[in-house]
This record gives C-alpha cells, structure tokens and sequence, in this order.
C-alpha cells in the first residue's frame, strides 16, 4: 500500500494506515492543504473551486470528502460529478474559477486514486507550487470557516457536451469529412467516464462506435495502462468488426492510443506524431514531447521545418516548454496531445478529433498510415524500488559510465547513443524507476533494456 506525495498531486491505494495510503484523513488533510493555498494567494472574498472524477469505486467518498473540506474552508464547489482530466482543465477557467481538483490516479489500477490540483487556468500546478502545498499539508496549518461562511456547492453535469462542442469548433476539426467517409471504430474505455465522452464526441462526427468496456461502474477489465500487453481484447474485435481503427483511453481520459485496422497497435507514442503530422501540414511551427518520448516527432516535425525540443517529464514541464517556444502542438508519448488552441492540458478527445480529420483527408488506411512514419521501437521497462535502492546513486553511477555519450540530467539521466537511447528516471506517480529505451528495432530496444537493468542490478548488489 502507498502514499505518493509530489508536485504532481497526491495520489495512493485506497485503505490502510494514515499517512501510509490515501485514506480518508489523508484525501481531508490534503484537500485542506490545497484550499488554504488558493485562499492564501487570493484577495476575493470567495473562492470557487471545478471538481470532477473518473468512474473508481473510491471516486464517490474521495469526491464528498474533498468537495465536503472545501466548503468547509468557505469555498464554493461547481461540481462536475463525472467527468474527465481534461473537461475539469476546460471548465476552471469558463466558470472563472480559481482552480480545479481531478479526482483519479490516471493510469493506475483501482485501488488508486488521486488528487490533481489545478490553477485558475486550468492547468497544473508549477513545481514550488506543488511544494508549498505539500508543505502546508505538513504543517496542518489551516483555518476553517464559521458556519455563516461555509462554501456552497453546486451540480453542472453539462461540462462534457460543452468540451465535444468545444473540440468540434476547432478550425483544424472537419466533422463533414469524417462523416461522409462513414467510420466504424472500436473503443475501448475501460469501464470509466471515456466510456461516455468518446462515443459522444464519435457519434457527432458521424462515426459507427462499437463499443467495448464504455460502462462507467470503476471495474477496469485490464490494467488501465493503454500498453499492447493490456490491449488484447480490442485488438481482436477491431479486426472481428472490420472496424477501421480502434481507440483506447485510460480512465481520466488524457492519454490516447489506437489500433490500426489490422488489429495491431499503432503505438501510442504515434498518437502524438500523427496528430502533430496534420496539425504542422495545415499550421507550421514547434513541437514539444519529453525526454521520454519518441525521436519520431523530431523527424516530423523537421519535416514541416519546424523546431522540435525536449522537457522534462511531466505535463507541466512540457506546457512551460510549450509556452516559451511557442509550440503548436506537444503531448508525452504516452499517448498525450496538448493543443494550446483549445487549452493546455492532456486531451484525448483533441487527440480523436484530429487523426480522424487528418485520416480523412488521406487515401490511406490507419495501418498504411502508421508504416508511412520513421520507424522507431520502444522498450517500456521498469524495476520496483526497495529501501535498499538508492536511486541518486544509480543515477550518478551510471552518467559516469556513459560520460563519454551524449547525457541529459534535467530529468533523471538520459543517454543518447548516435541509434539509440535510453532514459532513467524516478516515477512521479509509482514508486519505480523507469527505463526507457527506443532504437530502429524492437529487439535493439529490448536488449538494450535488458542490458542497462543488469547494469544497475550490478549496482545494487
């Protein structure tokens, strides 16, 4: 059982002993922290908060705890009960709210869930904002309002039809052209709230959706993580229904992947190169994705004569990148497209809306489509950490062996080899070290893996 606490937001498995998991005291402790510092760094006389979560079976006494501990801090609640990532980061900043709460652990099987804390614009906390209110959360420093002053809360259940609506008004969204080329497409969306919203947002761009684990009850029927080890179910029925693609979501819907129409994947490191394909073919300029992503979108974008530069992980670290070069269009490989002329978060629904409008305008199916890319592999590995694993020394271990390739520490360290590379890291969200890999084969990528986990087993003793 596990209590991560980060810049990142809280998140836990559900149960347990306080301060060891998210149990009730922590999610009222945490809620407390994260109202104290909207209220801190405000001069309004209120303050109203956008809350909405994913389908976990947690999700209902998650939700009524934090809502609950708002209102007692006197701030007032637009509750969006179920809903997704992205439609909470849409809805802050049209409510003029002063900030947002996602309950959910994203990927994460369902005994997690999580708190992801937003500003007033609908996007994720800096980093020394994220540590103040860890911070405040330590020293228990909050004062609760009286009981004329206490916050109100209010329903708004529309937020999902307001962000299709909100994607289908994008300028680069053709909804006629996808209509006439009468799509049928598998989802799959492991029984959350992307169970309600993507066969929405098809159905009124005139796509057929089979519909695969779209029941909202929190009971995933596979690891969450959109990985090809999890995928096989809709991978079978795409080429069942002779579907045209297939399109899987994690459950707070802000990571994105298909599978062609031959039932294979089309990786979801390749969402965000198709989608950046189109977008830089109609609207020339930069990209972003993190150090972890794939080198895929360097060529595309190179290929557009745009500028392609890398963050460190994590979303709000490629949004400052984003920001400061004035990019189109960026994302994480694993399957994350942010598209600033919507907002600045995470969106899969961005994310459908263009590749079926980019797929449209081709004469290509979506496996002819993938194999028209540079072709790169991916190894996605990773190794539990133990008390005994000292990650800095790993990580200091082995930028000294490689001192002589090219390294990255801005992000854990990242080695890149003239045909390959790989990326170390400490997760935000899993207590794990990650080792990525990525070459011009997969069995390349998976021997290089192989061979660096050796190298810091070697380490470890």
């Amino acid at each position: 059982m596990t209590l991560i606490k980060s810049i990142s937001g809280i998140r836990g498995t559900i149960g347990g002993v306080v301060g060891d998991n998210l149990t009730p005291v922590d999610a009222v402790k945490f809620a407390s922290a994260y109202g104290t510092f909207l209220k801190n760094n405000s001069n309004k006389e209120k303050l109203t908060v956008v809350v909405g979560r994913d389908a976990r079976i947690s999700g209902p006494m998650i939700h009524n705890l934090i809502t609950n501990t708002l209102i007692g801090l006197g701030i007032d609640i637009i509750d969006l009960g179920l809903s997704t990532t992205p439609t909470v980061e849409i809805a802050v900043p049209l409510e003029k709210a002063d900030g947002g709460i996602i309950l959910t652990a994203s990927h994460n099987p369902k005994q997690w869930n999580a708190l992801k804390l937003l500003n007033s614009k609908g996007e994720f906390l800096s980093a020394a904002e994220g540590e103040l209110i860890l911070k405040i959360a330590e020293d228990e420093s909050f004062v609760f309002s009286e009981v004329d002053d206490l916050g109100t809360i209010s329903e708004n259940e529309a937020y999902m039809d307001i962000h299709v609506d909100e994607v289908l008004n994008l300028p680069l969204v053709d909804v006629e052209i996808v209509a006439k080329r009468k799509y049928k497409v598998v989802v799959d969306a492991v029984n959350s709230s992307g169970g309600i919203i993507i066969p929405k947002l098809l159905e009124q761009m005139g796509v057929e959706v089979v519909k695969l684990y779209c029941e909202p009850n929190g009971h995933f029927p596979h690891n969450p993580e959109p990985l090809k080890e999890h995928l096989g179910d809709i991978c079978k029925l795409v080429v069942e229904e002779k579907a045209d693609f297939g399109i899987v979501v994690d459950p707070d819907v802000d990571r994105l992947a298909f599978i062609s129409n031959d039932g294979e994947m089309f990786g979801e490191e390749y969402t965000l190169v198709a989608c950046a394909d189109y977008v830089l073919s109609k609207t020339p300029g930069n990209t972003v994705s993190n150090m972890s992503s794939s080198r895929a979108l360097r060529d595309i974008t190179n290929k557009h004569n745009g500028s392609y530069q890398a963050s460190a992980v994590g979303e709000v670290n490629v949004v400052e990148l984003m920001k400061a070069t004035n990019a189109i269009i960026g994302g994480e490989g694993n399957g994350g497209i942010i598209y600033p002329e919507l907002h600045y978060g995470r969106d899969s629904l961005v994310g459908v809306a263009l590749f079926l409008t980019y797929l449209a305008n081709q004469e290509k199916t979506v496996a002819e489509l993938r194999a028209s890319y540079p072709q790169y592999y991916m190894s996605k590995n990773k190794i539990e950490l133990t008390p005994q694993i000292d990650v800095d020394a790993i990580l200091v271990a082995m930028t000294e062996k490689y001192k002589s390739e090219d390294i990255t520490t801005i992000d854990g360290v990242k080695i890149d080899f003239a045909e390959n590379w790989v990326h170390l890291r400490k997760s935000n969200t899993e207590p794990i070290i990650r080792i990525y890999t990525e070459a011009k084969t997969q069995d390349e990528a998976d021997a290089l893996a192989l061979r660096i986990i050796a190298e810091i087993k070697g380490i470890v003793g």
